[in-house]
Formats: C-alpha cells, sequence, structure tokens
C-alpha cells in the first residue's frame, strides 16, 4: 500500500514536473504554468474584490461615480500590469531579454501606432486628473452633446441625446477645447431668447418670463431666473430669460417646454410676438 502511494506521489511530481521545451532557451514546467495561471486568476479575484468595496462605498455617498470609476480603471491596470509580468516570471520568461531582443520591431510597431500611445497617454492623464468623470455632460468641438457612461484607457464612450453611443478618442479630450457643463457643479445657466413688439407693457414681458421659468419643475429656485432686456431689434424688443437647471442633458427640452408656456402666457395676456417686416418701395421711371 505505501510503495502504491508512493508510486502514485512520484507519478503526480513528474507530471509537475514535465517540461515544455518551447526554444532551446525557453521552457516551463507544469507546475509553473499552474502558478502563473493561479497568480492571474487571483489579480482577477482582487480585482472583483476592489470593484465591489469601492462600488459599496461609492451607493453609500462616500465617494462619486466618477471617482470611483477612475480609482477602479486605474487599481485595474496596476494589477493586471504586475500580474502578467509576475506570471511570465513564473514561467521562465525573461522579459529584458525579450524587450531588447525586439527592439527595432518595438520602435516600429511604435512609430505606426502613435496615435494609439497618445491616446493611451491620454486616458491616463484622465484617470489621474480627474477632469472628466462617469456622469458628466460633455459638448464636443464639434457641438455633439453627450453623457460620458465609461472611460476606458485609450476610448471613452459617450451617450447622445439621440441615445447614441459614440466612442471617442481620449486624445481628442485633451488635445480639443471640450466644455464639461457638469465639471464644476450639477447646475449650470441657459436662456431663451424672446422678442415681443413695439408698444408691448416691458414690465409685464419681464413678469410672464419669470412666471414661466418658475412653473417649470426642472429649472432651479435657487439661484433664482432673471430676464434681461437686451436690445431694441429692427423690429421687436429683445430679451433673454436666464435660468438655471441640473437637467443638462435634456435642457433642450426644457427650453421648448418655457417656449410652449411663454407662447400661451403671452396669448392670455395679448403680447405680441413680432415677424420680421421690410418695407419695399417700388420705383419707377418714368
Amino acid at each position: 500500500m505505501i510503495r502504491m502511494l508512493n508510486s502514485i506521489i512520484m507519478n503526480i511530481e513528474n507530471i509537475f514536473n514535465y517540461e515544455f521545451n518551447i526554444t532551446k532557451d525557453f521552457g516551463f514546467t507544469i507546475s509553473e504554468l499552474l502558478i502563473a495561471i493561479i497568480i492571474l486568476v487571483f489579480a482577477r479575484l482582487l480585482i472583483s474584490l476592489v470593484n465591489r468595496i469601492i462600488k459599496r462605498q461609492s451607493k453609500r455617498k462616500k465617494v462619486d461615480a466618477g471617482t470611483y470609476h477612475a480609482i477602479y480603471q486605474i487599481f485595474k491596470y496596476i494589477v493586471w500590469v504586475f500580474a502578467v509580468l509576475l506570471a511570465l516570471d513564473t514561467i521562465g520568461a525573461k522579459i529584458t531579454l525579450f524587450l531588447a531582443g525586439s527592439a527595432a520591431l518595438l520602435v516600429g510597431i511604435g512609430l505606426g501606432l502613435q496615435q494609439v500611445f497618445q491616446d493611451f497617454i491620454s486616458g491616463i492623464v484622465l484617470l489621474f486628473e480627474g477632469s472628466l468623470k462617469v456622469g458628466d455632460v460633455v459638448e464636443l468641438q464639434e457641438g455633439t452633446v453627450g453623457q460620458v457612461k465609461e472611460i476606458g484607457i485609450r476610448t471613452s464612450k459617450i451617450e447622445t441625446r439621440n441615445n447614441i453611443i459614440m466612442i471617442i478618442p481620449n486624445s481628442k479630450f485633451i488635445s480639443d477645447n471640450v466644455i464639461n457643463w457638469s465639471h464644476h457643479d450639477k447646475k449650470s445657466r441657459f436662456n431663451v431668447d424672446v422678442g415681443v413688439a413695439y408698444g408691448s407693457d416691458v414690465e409685464l414681458v419681464r413678469r410672464i418670463l419669470i412666471e414661466s421659468a418658475t412653473d417649470h419643475k426642472d429649472i432651479s429656485k435657487s439661484p433664482k431666473p432673471f430676464v434681461r432686456f437686451e436690445d431694441f431689434g429692427d423690429s421687436s424688443l429683445d430679451f433673454k430669460l436666464y435660468f438655471w437647471t441640473s437637467n443638462i442633458f435634456y435642457v433642450e427640452n426644457t427650453k421648448s417646454d418655457l417656449r410652449f408656456i411663454i407662447n400661451r402666457k403671452f396669448k392670455k395676456n395679448n403680447v405680441q410676438i413680432p415677424f420680421p417686416q421690410r418695407d419695399v418701395h417700388i420705383r419707377s421711371k418714368v
């Protein structure tokens, strides 16, 4: 019985010590391969555990969603880099020799993938700097408005007002002029332009505009909306109604609602919205 156990143990040891020779100078045993796999599995479990902990803290309002995502992404990439390097070292791969031997190849790849590396570095800057967070409403240089759904190491995803997911290279957020509507405060100021006919009671117009903004549920009560008499236009008295709202992503809907309310109140109070008028003089040759 003891001989049989010893034989089984020796067979198991032989199996674990069996060596795969990939090249003349590089090979690894089954035991080393198993250890490398265990390292990668442990890294995956560690990342999953940290993800749950940070997400739990985020739900308790100790960490906001954007900060949570940045911390998690940075931690995940660091853990994976160390885990992969440690796994390769376990199976006997000489990373330094590999890099030195493939230096020329890496230079060629680097020249061909300059934009990819630029996006990669930009992603790291975004995650560390915190100027862009998940949930922020941003306006790109070409005028596209979207809400940040994911910040990756090379690209980020934003959802437009048409519910379309756009994949944006991270370098675009670094090099282009990007407006972050929710970076400083969750509320931002917007305005609606209104023109009324000459001869209208301007105090009545101001009161109607303020009441229209106050009636809308998405418009903030503090700061209060206000009206600015902009100018004496060619065919109208021009006003701007300014208001604050946290409903930044769908603010165009809020503006549309305001125009409906203003138009209804103007009709009720006999305030006229003029149309452009032009005088045409026809001269005939006598």
